[in-house]
């Protein structure tokens, strides 16, 4: 169970009073706001052997390397090995045998006399969880957003000092560490869109399982990993691509979602704004599709869909944002590029249903104008429930009056595009019938799903696979 939660001040109190750490701080872009707190709370010089900024360009590059961003991954974990390794190679042989030594850093930007739009930085530590053991690091990327700067400082040291407070004494329960870094601050002043944990501590943590729990916590709105597990910072994957998404439930991958995908990127590929434009595909999984129906989330269900995704080469988002203008609002802030969305015959239906946008204030006209006023486009796959039933498509959509109004005048416009170029013999699988038959031993569903699909589900016993 999840200790109450401690105030910033006895965090860092206690963590002063522990004669284990022994460590740096480097801070660049906000103020030394995390290192102040130790000083404030007294006994900082059983903790800090070293605190510093280095807030020019050529002064950071002397000391940690050129760098073509100062506010990055790569400047922050060079800020964290230098530190690291000076504090070992200064301070082992006179206290190594009974000190954890660390490194602090960050590098942000905060709203300063120049003005700016985005106010985000990286933050990690790098530390030994016992005397001479092999270091683990905590990296994350976050988002102030108070709009003044003196409350966005605030909010950084106070995310700082959970930071070092979980991986000094949170480390065992990796999880509770996440919940912990929201301690005395809350979700409308700082997001944490990525989180990864890594080296000896960590060793048995899937940070996957760390990005759905941030999604999960409200830390952040989505999360991204790629095909190798790795997790991602979302607005460096995103910057300045063309990005097409899918959204689906993936239990599991079969030749129908594939063949969406496919047949939308090509009809992607000739829109005008899209040529000569790199292009990101992404396979998206909502919190409600992964809770479907319940209150907690299976875990291994969702590592199945995971893997298998990751078996057909695919990057992962897992959004909290069910409706679809939400979740074109979250891409638009991170590109300016062109955006288009898959979906099916069915989810048309959804879409157009009045009763997910009672909240806001235009109704369902509001969302439509949310949702394309940057071009976004809808690709429609066509459905066909059995090989003789009619060929569902955009044209055969029957809605009510005064909503087919709506509906065809989206489609003269040229925000909903019928796909016409996919596959007919892939046209009636569907996930439910697929599950039923890798549970009931009807190897037919073989046929159903890509073969790197079908030799992962055989061989990790996924959706109820059953060797025999």
């Amino acid at each position: 169970m999840k200790e109450e939660a401690i105030d910033t001040h006895s965090k860092a109190l206690k963590i002063n009073l522990d004669p284990r750490w022994y460590g740096t701080f480097a801070e660049i872009g906000a103020g030394q706001e995390v290192v102040r707190w130790f000083f404030r709370v007294g006994g900082a010089a059983g903790t800090v052997a070293k605190s510093m900024s280095a807030y020019d360009m050529k002064v950071s590059d002397a000391i940690y390397g050129h760098a073509d961003r100062y506010v990055s991954r790569g400047r922050l974990q060079a800020m964290l090995d230098r530190e690291f390794d000076l504090d070992v190679e200064r301070l082992a042989a006179e206290r190594g045998e009974s000190t954890s030594f660390f490194a602090f850093a960050d590098t942000v930007v905060a709203r300063g006399y120049r003005g700016g739009h985005e106010f985000h930085g990286w933050m990690g530590m790098k530390f030994q969880s016992r005397a001479n053991d092999q270091p683990s690091q905590i990296v994350m990327h976050v988002r102030m957003l108070d709009e003044e700067a003196s409350a966005q400082q605030e909010a950084l040291g106070i995310v700082g000092v959970n930071l070092c407070y979980g991986a000094f004494f949170l480390s065992h329960v990796p999880e509770e560490l996440v919940e912990s870094l929201l301690d005395n601050l809350t979700t409308r002043r700082i997001e944490i869109d990525m989180l990864e944990f890594s080296g000896i501590e960590f060793r048995n943590v899937d940070n996957r399982i760390m990005a759905l729990k941030l999604v999960q916590l409200g830390l952040s709105g989505a999360a991204m990993f790629g095909p190798n597990r790795e997790v991602l910072q979302p607005s460096d994957v995103l910057h300045n691509k063309a990005v097409l998404v899918e959204r689906g439930s993936f239990r599991p991958v079969t030749h129908v979602n594939i063949d969406m995908l496919e047949c939308a990127l090509a009809k992607f590929k000739e829109d005008p704004a899209v040529a000569d434009k790199p292009i990101l595909t992404l396979m998206e999984l909502t919190m409600r599709n992964l809770l479907a129906g319940g209150t907690e989330v299976d875990r291994r269900d969702f590592l199945a869909r995971a893997d298998v995704l990751a078996a057909c080469g695919m990057t992962v988002l897992i959004s909290d944002y069910f409706q679809y203008y939400r979740l074109a609002a979250y891409l638009s802030w991170r590109t300016r590029e062109r955006i288009g969305i898959v979906l099916g015959v069915t989810s048309i239906y959804e879409l157009f249903d009045e009763k997910y946008y009672a909240d806001l204030p235009g109704g369902i006209l509001e969302n439509f104008g949310r949702l394309l006023k940057n071009h976004l486009k809808i690709y429609v796959y066509p459905l066909q429930r059995s090989p003789t039933d009619e060929l569902e498509t955009t044209r055969t959509v029957n809605l009510k009056s005064d909503l087919q109004l709506l509906y065809d005048y989206l489609c003269r416009r040229g925000s909903l595009v019928q796909l016409d170029n996919y596959n007919p013999k892939y046209l009636t699988i569907f996930s439910r019938d697929v599950l039923k038959r890798i549970a009931s031993g009807d190897e037919s569903w073989n046929e159903t799903v890509p073969p790197e699909v079908a030799d992962i589900i055989r061989s990790r016993g996924f959706f109820g696979y059953k060797k025999r």
